[in-house]
């Protein structure tokens, strides 16, 4: 085992994570490199979803087949249409299997675990996967009993490869949507072919308007009286994705960015799981033009 790897364990057991947090010994041996072959052959290219989605899958509506579909022949319009004709005949949807990718505290993350404990979000989270092992989030996942998939920046040096085996394990979980809470690491083209508009992500402000990683300090830079939150697709251009949801948090005289993201924040954890619950009703589809209309409630 290299110093590396020594090092990325001491930090697991410092953090005071599960065990099954900490990856297989697989991780740590010359098997590595044969897992992330695996990943890679398991990974399908544009050209290739291309293919499958020209052959046509048809997706039974159960969530349990899922992980038996090539991945990427479903979009998220394929998903949301199928959801919406079984609603339409009268059938009780499961809960929408999702995934959660997480970097720091995981603030969205339990409050996605307390509406769907409360019964007002009808979803199932799969699996948490942090970027980090000291991602305080780990602890929340773990005191909700969740699986979880931890990886580091330091291990995968390369984030294609990272991403690829990420994408592997979502796909065995049986993951309809994956949903960034604070996921700090741009997703790239394992994750954004394999689940085609099925990645979401949060944004703390109004795109187009101050994207990027400092939004809230941007916001305040420039003195605007309103910010926000936004709820997009994600792509392969940063928060360039059609968005499917917007909430205006008013800036007042003299806040700071502590005072602005407390406040952003609070409207997160409301408007986040929302969307998500949208998505499990069938209400979200992505019009020819990339923009993204919702249905009406019913």
């Amino acid at each position: 085992m290299s110093t590396l790897d020594e090092e990325y364990r001491r930090l697991i057991e410092e953090a005071g994570l599960p065990a099954d947090a900490l990856p297989s010994d697989l991780f740590y041996s010359g098997a590595a490199e044969r897992e992330v072959d695996q990943a890679r052959a398991d990974a399908v290219t544009q050209e290739q979803v291309g293919l499958l989605r020209s052959e046509t899958t048809t997706w039974d509506g159960s969530w349990e087949t899922l992980a038996e579909l090539a991945p990427g022949s479903l979009s998220s319009n394929d998903l949301q249409q199928g959801i919406a004709e079984r609603r339409a005949a009268g059938d009780v949807m499961q809960p929408l299997p999702i995934a959660v990718l997480i970097s720091g505290s995981g603030t969205n993350l339990q409050a996605m675990i307390d509406q769907i404990a409360a019964g007002t979000l009808n979803a199932e989270i799969k699996l948490v996967v942090a970027s980090r092992p000291d991602a305080a989030g780990l602890k929340r996942a773990e005191a909700a009993g969740l699986q979880t998939l931890t990886l580091s920046r330091e291990i995968y040096k390369d984030p294609i490869m990272a991403d690829e085996v990420i994408a592997t394990e979502l796909y065995r979980a049986g993951v309809a949507y994956v949903v960034m809470a604070g996921y700090m690491r741009k997703v790239h083209a394992p994750l954004l072919i394999s689940f085609p508009d099925r990645i979401i992500n949060l944004h703390p402000a109004l795109l187009p308007s101050f994207p990027g990683a400092h939004g809230i300090e941007d916001a305040l830079a420039r003195g605007v009286k309103v910010t926000g939150v936004t709820v997009h697709i994600a792509n392969a251009a940063y928060d360039a994705g059609p968005i499917i949801a917007q909430t205006p948090v008013t800036i007042d005289e003299g806040m700071d960015a502590e005072a602005l993201a407390q406040r952003i924040h609070a409207v997160e954890h409301d408007v986040y799981p929302r969307v998500v619950q949208m998505l499990s009703e069938g209400r979200v589809s992505i019009r020819s033009d990339r923009t993204v209309e919702i249905a009406p409630q019913v």
